[in-house]
């Protein structure tokens, strides 16, 4: 009784040193995410600058094409 009262203790004590690495990982994988999605939208916002301008260019290479 003693000793599965002992493995017991031990096995909840595991489960408590789990939790805390998984609640710190789950932290960390949350932070990283939040981190990669303003990346994300950074690069969309730039994406976009660069297809306008680049759409931009073409309006003004046909219409000094349609000048000539």
């Amino acid at each position: 009784m003693e000793l599965d009262l002992k493995k017991l203790e031990v096995r909840v004590e595991e489960l408590i040193r789990a939790c805390a690495q998984l609640k710190d990982e789950n932290h960390s994988l949350r932070s990283q995410q939040d981190s990669l999605m303003a990346e994300r939208a950074d690069l969309i916002e730039k994406t976009e600058l660069a297809k306008s301008r680049v759409e931009g260019i073409i309006t003004r290479l046909k219409s000094m094409e349609e000048e000539s």
